[in-house]
């Protein structure tokens, strides 16, 4: 029986990806994410955690949307619609932006693809994916372009990790690559055939980590997730869930909306004021390029110990509570606790220098903090 809301209206049953009896025959623990269930892990969280910095994780992304944007003035569209200078992008490249609301706030974080000079593919976050499609919808009058939601055509697998080439390159049934994977540059996509079904790769990811972002169309996207698993064996590939995905992310310093992005923040408030160009205006947002001094600012924290701050424990400076954690946890690569947190930034020390004073309530008990540039891990090439 369904069980109701506070308001009194039955709660929606999370969605299935196309990959659940793959996750279900590898034995995964589930948990919804974002109104989809997800697997969260196989096997332990720091295993598929250190296999993806060592070696290779494969990854169930199915629940982001896909929205296609075509048209002779997608490019302009998409300029007004969204914080970056998407008709700059060359075809063939992917740009990390944003949606905003009217006010400035987040509405979502994007990731854009140029599939051709009028074709544009914008990939948002699960729990977002409906409002940015509305979003677009609502914003396309009076320019010569059409909004898709194609979410429910495809799936997305992510490859990530240092042996991803590799993998990638030996899977079986992967053939006649648009350009060799070497020269498939960070922030670019190339086309594949798998099983004659033409397939997107995207040199992109949510790790740190090198890797790919694969675009399969539903019916295949069983078959590819085994061939990429078997050719992967060898080369220590393990499938990934959504608890090792987030300490990868936060190690490496990438935002999560709901945690560091959100309606309420602005992109410069996330250090992410570079995804509006100097000088752009006549774009949907524009009042978050307006000056907020007093705003509290994403940082990252990091402390000694074992006792990791998690989202919404209170960042303190001696007895006043200055800002509150947004993401945390016991980083499995460095082996100490890393943090971000939104801070006021009167609490923060004006000359670069690390921030002594500061503490984390973790529980009861306050835990030094020093304040630490992100991201707190990078690889090494």
């Amino acid at each position: 029986m369904d069980q109701p809301t506070d308001a009194g209206i039955p709660a929606e049953e999370p969605r299935d990806t196309p990959l659940r009896g793959e996750h279900e025959a590898l034995g995964a623990s589930f948990t919804d994410f974002g109104g989809w269930l997800m697997p969260v892990r196989y096997t332990s969280d720091l295993a598929e955690h250190h296999a993806v910095r060592q070696a290779a994780g494969l990854f169930d992304i199915s629940h982001m949307g896909e929205i296609l944007v075509e048209g002779g003035g997608a490019g302009a569209f998409l300029d007004h619609a969204l914080a970056g200078a998407i008709s700059a992008v060359p075809v063939g490249r992917a740009k990390y932006t944003m949606i905003l609301a009217e006010d400035g706030g987040i509405v979502d974080d994007l990731i854009v693809y140029r599939l051709q000079d009028d074709e544009f593919l914008v990939i948002a976050n699960a729990g977002n994916r409906e409002v940015v499609a509305r979003e677009l919808t609502d914003r396309v009058a009076g320019f010569d372009a059409t909004v898709e939601d194609q979410s429910d055509d495809y799936a997305l697998i992510a490859l990530q990790g240092p042996t991803a080439e590799r993998i990638l390159a030996e899977t079986a049934g992967v053939v006649e690559l648009s350009l060799p994977l070497p020269e498939i540059r960070n922030y670019a996509w190339g086309s594949v055939l798998f099983g004659g079904e033409p397939l997107l790769i995207a040199r992109t990811g949510y790790t740190g980590e090198d890797g790919f972002e694969l675009l399969v169309p539903v019916a295949r996207a069983a078959e590819l997730w085994r061939a990429l698993l078997a050719a992967g064996e060898p080369h220590g590939l393990v499938p990934a869930g959504l608890a090792a995905r987030d300490t990868l992310r936060l190690e490496a310093g990438m935002p999560l909306y709901g945690h560091e992005l959100s309606r309420d923040i602005v992109p410069a408030q996330a250090g992410l004021g570079r995804v509006i160009p100097a000088g752009k205006t006549g774009f949907v947002g524009e009042a978050a390029t307006e000056s907020r001094p007093d705003a509290p600012v994403l940082i990252g924290l990091t402390a000694e110990g074992r006792r990791a701050g998690r989202a919404g424990y209170g960042v303190f400076r001696g007895d006043e509570r200055v800002g509150e954690i947004t993401s945390g946890a016991l980083s499995p690569t460095l082996g100490h606790p890393i943090a971000m947190a939104f801070v006021r930034p009167d609490a923060l020390p004006s000359d670069g220098a690390a921030a002594s004073d500061l503490t984390i309530d973790v529980r009861g008990t306050r835990i030094p903090a020093t304040v630490t540039a992100l991201p707190f891990y990078r690889r090494n090439s």
